[in-house]
């Protein structure tokens, strides 16, 4: 059997607003749990709760994304300030 290559190299990942996308999903699973606990009794009754409680854990596990993706982020900017912070404090002071 061959072994597989790549015919191109793959594409950069894409790097977006990630912490406001991650809060938006979580605030969208928090409200379909509370628009859904009215109707708990309807989903009981054709055995459809756990609609309810995937809200519940969707909405759960999205605090978890957002401390992630925040702590993520972070990093990232310390990185980045970490390997441009003394060059580029250095040219704005005029000396090298």
């Amino acid at each position: 059997m061959a072994k597989w290559t790549p015919k191109h190299e793959a594409p950069e990942p894409l790097e977006g607003p990630v912490v406001a996308t991650i809060t938006g999903g979580t605030i969208l699973w928090f409200v379909l749990f509370l628009v859904q606990v009215p109707f708990y009794g309807w989903f009981a009754e054709r055995e459809l709760d756990w609609w309810v409680w995937t809200c519940l854990a969707g909405g759960g596990l999205g605090l978890l994304g957002i401390w992630y993706v925040r702590k993520r982020d972070a990093a990232i900017r310390r990185a980045e300030a970490a390997s441009h912070g003394p060059r580029a404090e250095a040219a704005s002071h005029g000396t090298d």
